[in-house]
């Protein structure tokens, strides 16, 4: 019995990181898509393919920074926000991720002073 069981943990062992590449080949499919129809000014699919993403593979920074992005052009700066930052907890070294998000901060902290006044 316990050779079954020592022989099951590794059998599981070696059959998460094939499962983790593909979860993220399936989600970076779903980011490439993403990429494709935003630039053809379809946010709404985008969006909905980022998040496709983020559901398939939580840990990969891409989409969050991606819908980050979508957010803000949309005008819904609060799910910008948060976008950016789970992006940025994921890839905290992600010069590119912190670029996007930088710039969020600056614009929207602008625009909020001028709202005030």
């Amino acid at each position: 019995m316990r050779v079954f069981a020592a022989s099951l943990l590794v059998l599981l062992t070696l059959s998460a990181a094939p499962a983790a590449a593909d979860a993220r080949g399936d989600a970076k499919k779903q980011v490439e898509f993403g990429i494709a129809v935003a630039q053809r000014g379809l946010w709404r699919e985008a969006i909905y393919r980022w998040l496709r993403a983020v559901e398939i593979d939580p840990t990969y920074a891409a989409p969050h920074n991606n819908l980050g992005i979508a957010y803000e052009h949309e005008g819904e700066l609060d799910k910008a926000r948060a976008a950016y930052e789970k992006a940025i907890e994921l890839e905290p070294d992600n010069a590119f991720i912190k670029q996007n998000y930088e710039l969020f901060k600056e614009i929207n902290d602008r625009t909020t002073r001028q709202d005030s006044q």
